[in-house]
This record gives structure tokens, C-alpha cells and sequence, in this order.
């Protein structure tokens, strides 16, 4: 007896990492990391895995949620986004960026993840490719500017480049996220968070990477959440002239696809399903479900 396998292509993307936030004044919080991105095909060529043989069946699919930005009373460190898996398949959430803890006497590194969160105040990002993985899934975060006063936090990591060092005046944007066309259209996915930016200095917050990372609050504003279901992480929060919290890292995403002479069913009906042009089957995941393969 021989069970039947598909060869199927896939996207898999974490959550993406919160990013920091600020007890008080004068302070500045980190960009979160991106969620980790892996792909067998469709994207940038650096990034491309093997395709999975699966049998037909039904197979466990986990979305991973993005990490949540630090907010009042203690700010501190963004929380890192949790993974996303299929089959054997997992990508790493995205690192919590770096803050200042009560009452902002603590500085924080960031955090490793699928791509690092963003530090503060001379203090590094977070390493990238928690997984070890030979292809690499995400990048290191960038470093919080240093001396006095510390004025820009450094941006989270993203799928294809590092997250932006802080300055004197600005905060370092987020690391580039990587597009994929697995849908049959090209989207960017895995993009860091911005860092935030004390404005005595008048410099801006970093920018959000592309692949929706949130971007970094200027003074007297929070971070931007990152886009959900792209595993963007969470700008980082400005304490001037009050304290404000980092954003939210958004959740990730998995993308199965599939030649035309087998079938896909999703479950629940929050995801989707698709054909592109060629007939190839294109299941979607937004939330945690299951994949039952078939024959057409």
C-alpha cells in the first residue's frame, strides 16, 4: 500500500516582537522585532527553502500571536511574538525590543527572536534567527544611541536586512521585511518596528520596516502596533513630554500552496482558500486551524 504525498510550497511567519516603552520623560523605547520568515519558494531567492512532501490528510496548522508592548506601570522590554508552525516547518517569534524599566533607572537590550528586537540608550539589539536556522529566517535588531542625552532607540530586525542603530537626534527605523508571491501576487511580509525618539534633539522616529513594521513614536507618542498577520513588530514608544508604551508586534501568517491535481479544506472559516491562474491551490492561514489535503 503507498500513501499518496503533494509537494507543498509554503510561507511561514511568527508573530512579531512589541516593541518598548517609557516610564518617564526623556526616555525612549526600542523597535520590535520582526517574526521569523520562511519560505520554500516565491520570494528572495537568499530565503528559500525545500518544499514539504505531505500526505493526504489532515494536517495541524499554528498561527503565532504578535508580542505585546510594554505598557504602564513598569514599560520596560516589548514581549516576544510566539511561532508559527506547519508540518515541520516553525519560524521563531519576533524579539521584544528594549526600554526603560520603573523609574527608568534600567535600560534594556533587546530581545533575540526570529529577528531582534531593538535597544536603548547604548545598549544592543537582539540577535536574529533564534532558530539557527542555515537559511536564515530574520536579522539582528539595532542598537539604542548612547551618552547624554540618548535621543533615538534602535529599530527591530526585519526578514531581509538589520534594524537601524539609534542617533543623536533620530530614531533607527526597522529592518525590511521580504516579499513573497506564494498567492500569486507579491506581498511583504516580516518587517521591524521603528525605534522611539526623544525630541529634544528635533530628530524623527524610526520609520516601520517594510512588510508592516510599526513605526516609533516621536515625542510624547506611542508606538504604532505592527500589521496584523504580517509578523511586524511594534514601534517603540517616546516619553517626552509624558511616558507612553510601545506597540503591539503584529500576528503572523502560513501560506500552503499546492499543484493543481490535489485539493485544499481549511478549518475554521476564518481562513481561506484560493486558485491561482495555473491552478495551483493556495490555502491561507490568519488563525490557528488545520489543512486537509485531497485529490482534485
Amino acid at each position: 500500500w503507498i500513501t499518496r504525498t503533494a509537494a507543498i510550497d509554503y510561507m511561514v511567519v511568527a508573530g512579531g516582537g512589541g516593541g518598548g516603552g517609557t516610564p518617564s520623560v526623556n526616555t525612549n523605547g526600542g523597535g520590535g522585532g520582526a517574526g521569523g520568515y520562511r519560505s520554500s519558494g516565491y520570494g528572495p531567492s537568499p530565503l528559500q527553502g525545500t518544499n514539504q512532501s505531505l500526505g493526504l490528510g489532515t494536517h495541524a496548522v499554528t498561527v503565532g500571536g504578535g508580542g505585546a508592548g510594554a505598557t504602564s506601570p513598569l514599560y520596560g522590554r516589548g514581549a516576544t511574538g510566539t511561532n508559527s508552525i506547519f508540518s515541520t516547518i516553525t519560524s521563531s517569534g519576533g524579539g521584544g525590543a528594549g526600554g526603560r524599566t520603573n523609574p527608568g533607572t534600567s535600560k534594556c537590550a533587546g530581545l533575540p527572536g526570529g529577528s531582534g528586537g531593538g535597544g536603548v540608550d547604548g545598549q544592543p539589539g537582539g540577535t536574529g534567527n533564534a532558530g539557527g536556522f542555515a537559511i536564515s529566517e530574520g536579522n539582528n535588531g539595532g542598537s539604542g544611541s548612547g551618552g547624554s542625552p540618548s535621543y533615538g532607540a534602535g529599530g527591530g530586525g526585519g526578514a531581509t536586512a538589520v534594524g537601524v542603530n539609534g542617533s543623536a537626534p533620530a530614531g533607527g527605523a526597522g529592518g525590511a521585511g521580504a516579499p513573497n508571491a506564494i498567492t500569486g501576487s507579491a506581498t511583504t511580509y516580516s518587517g521591524g518596528g521603528g525605534g522611539g525618539v526623544y525630541q529634544g534633539g528635533g530628530g524623527p522616529a524610526g520609520a516601520g520596516g517594510a512588510g508592516g513594521g510599526g513605526a516609533g513614536g516621536p515625542g510624547g507618542n506611542p508606538g504604532s502596533n505592527g500589521t496584523d498577520n504580517t509578523g511586524g513588530g511594534g514601534g517603540g514608544g517616546s516619553g517626552n513630554p509624558t511616558a507612553q508604551s510601545g506597540g503591539a508586534g503584529g500576528s503572523g501568517i502560513v501560506i500552503a500552496r499546492a499543484p493543481s491535481e490535489f485539493t485544499f479544506t481549511v478549518a475554521p472559516g476564518t481562513n481561506s482558500t484560493s486558485t491561482t491562474p495555473g491552478g495551483c491551490k493556495v490555502a491561507t492561514f490568519t488563525v490557528s486551524g488545520t489543512l486537509t489535503i485531497g485529490e482534485a
